[in-house]
């Protein structure tokens, strides 16, 4: 078991220079990243961060506008794309990537190849997305594999479900679109020559979001089209299930299991789509709204996936706290969002709606899978911290990402731009402010200021962002090297009660250690307020680090201070400061030469 830390990008913004930033705006408007924007000193940059693993973020090739058709690539129309660069959760062409990131759409495969050997060599790992609940509503292969045929392409439309169909039909019915298109036209209303001939669709498909019906509501989601994994419309399941026992079986004996086994025509498509993506180099996947699909999916995919690489790293979301254990020991996956329970208090604590008290609630009740639960405060789904609708400013964020970094053994992702400050407060289109748009194309400025024209120096970012990009820095690396993160979680919260007393629901505290090393993490999430406390220690802490009485330097190793552990009678305690926004990362190494 170890530690390692995510950079989310969202490719198609990384790289991009330009700052004019029209709300609508084409690529020759508003400009748009590419692979080649990742350089061997972009990615050093990102290494030195304390990243492991870089996720790209609509790589796969998804819906667009933008007209790529002297490559072979069918318009998209645009009232069934979202934004004007589209949703990467509406994909096309699984064999193939984006044309967008490709200086030459023609060779592009090759270009996203070689921005995965660029990484390996820079020792990152990559994940790219899969998404498997959802298409978009065309879908057309332009790479596929011998033998491999498209979505759909082999359905019975006649019924509204048959075992390999691979989508839910509404027979009889042409699909509408929703009403709200009308007051809320594509592309900002634009003129645009797609839009003179309506969109077809028949029969209607199923909406992504599972809306059965023929003219789907504008939340809904209306771009994609559901799946079908071989649920029956009543619910009822079309394969088999697992036995009861298999909570507890390894991958491989997951992988037996399904030889042999007869499953929906989707579940093959998928399989192999994963495994192709392996065989380029990929070294694992997240998985999009992972809750929508069958767990005995899950157990058929990833069991596959570990077969042929059994290191592959595999995260989902997945919301609902009384799926986690299934989807991670039924479905095999590595991780899954820590979104429902500790992003939330997180975000509830910086926003002055919660109380640290939750914290240790929330470690306590995940303690069994605490490993598979990846934090994060800040993804494409969620407002910048940054942002005023959040916390104003990214220092706010760091006792937050503190806690977030070191509370578990779990890995911690970062939003590209979070460790600068980004505040996404640009008005894109169809994206709206306080998060960075990922259907429209844009400029991200703190981020920009930060690749100061490809240099990827910091060059231009004021000196309060170059210190929160600091902190960010020694923070991942330091949970990338302190082994104690990995070992026993101590709550600290409890026995500093009343000192913590007025304040109690801001400061926080807890401990982590293992035979080698002890790391107590002190913080508090008040921009205003500060204290100074004797942080206690418990003597069950005392007695397990055999510690006997006398003072005991103890290094912050995010602020380059000593303090002293003071112990006496079993008891121990460290007087500090509390500043406002303080983070303290308390490193007692050595542990071995206190024991007996």
């Amino acid at each position: 078991m170890k530690k390692h830390n995510i950079y989310q990008v969202f490719t198609r913004l990384f790289g991009n220079t330009n700052q004019t930033n029209t709300p609508w705006g084409t690529i020759e408007q508003n400009g748009v990243g590419k692979f080649s924007d990742f350089t061997t000193t972009a990615l050093n940059e990102i290494r030195k961060l304390g990243i492991s693993h870089i996720w790209y973020t609509g790589v796969p090739h998804h819906a667009v506008i933008r007209n790529y058709s002297e490559f072979g690539i069918a318009n998209d129309h645009p009232s069934v794309v979202k934004g004007r660069a589209g949703s990467p959760y509406a994909v096309k062409d699984y064999y193939s990537v984006n044309p967008d990131l490709a200086d030459d759409p023609s060779q592009r495969n090759q270009e996203f190849s070689a921005l995965i050997a660029r990484t390996h060599h820079a020792g990152m790992k990559v994940i790219i997305d899969i998404v498997p609940n959802h298409v978009a509503r065309v879908y057309q292969g332009l790479n596929n594999p011998h033998g491999v045929r498209d979505f759909g392409v082999d359905d019975d439309t006649r019924v509204a479900y048959a075992k390999d169909n691979n989508f839910y039909y509404i027979p009889n019915q042409a699909f509408e679109l929703p009403d709200a298109l009308q007051a809320n036209p594509p592309l900002g209303g634009e003129q645009h020559p797609s839009l003179q001939v309506p969109f077809k669709e028949f029969p209607a498909k199923w909406t992504g979001n599972g809306s059965r019906l023929a003219k789907p509501n504008h939340d809904d989601w209306y771009e994609t089209v559901k799946v079908n994994y071989g649920v029956k419309p009543d619910g009822s399941k079309d394969f088999p299930t697992l036995p009861d026992d298999f909570h507890d079986k390894s991958a491989q004996q997951h992988y037996q299991f399904w030889q042999g086994k007869e499953v929906p025509d989707s579940w093959i498509k998928f399989r192999d789509i994963a495994l192709y993506w392996l065989s380029q180099g990929v070294d694992g996947f997240r998985y999009d709204m992972a809750e929508m699909v069958p767990v005995e999916f899950w157990s058929f995919m990833n069991s596959s996936i570990k077969h042929v690489n059994p290191d592959a790293f595999l995260m989902a979301e997945v919301y609902q706290p009384h799926l986690y254990r299934d989807y991670i020991q039924l479905g095999k996956m590595d991780y899954l969002y820590d979104k429902v329970d500790l992003y939330d208090a997180l975000k509830d604590v910086i926003q002055g709606k919660g109380s640290t008290k939750e914290i240790g609630r929330i470690q306590h009740e995940l303690r069994d899978i605490e490993h598979h639960m990846l934090h994060f405060i800040d993804n494409h789904d969620e407002q910048r911290i940054a942002s005023a609708e959040f916390a104003g400013s990214g220092d706010k964020g760091k006792p937050a990402m503190l806690v977030s970094a070191c509370l578990s053994s779990s890995p911690t992702m970062i939003y590209f731009g979070q460790e600068v400050g980004e505040a996404g407060s640009e008005q894109a289109g169809f994206g709206q402010p306080s998060r960075t748009s990922i259907f429209d194309y844009i400029g991200v400025p703190a981020h920009q200021r930060w690749m100061n024209h490809g240099r990827f120096d910091g060059g231009q970012l004021s000196p309060s962002e170059t210190e929160l990009r600091v902190f960010y820095s020694k923070l991942l690396n330091l949970t990338l090297n302190s082994y104690a993160l990995c070992g026993m979680y101590h709550d600290l919260y409890a026995a500093n009660y009343k000192n913590f007393a007025e304040m109690k629901d801001k400061l926080y505290a807890f401990a982590r250690s293992d035979k080698q090393q002890a790391i107590i993490v002190a913080t508090n999430f008040s921009d205003q307020e500060e204290k100074t406390i004797e942080l206690v220690i418990p003597p069950q802490l005392v007695q397990l680090w055999n510690l006997s009485d006398g003072q005991y330097p103890i290094v912050d190793k995010l602020n380059q201070q000593t303090y002293q552990l003071n112990v006496s009678n079993s008891q121990a305690q460290i007087d500090i400061h509390l500043a406002p926004l303080a983070t303290h990362f308390l490193c007692l190494d050595n542990l071995q030469q206190f024991r007996g």
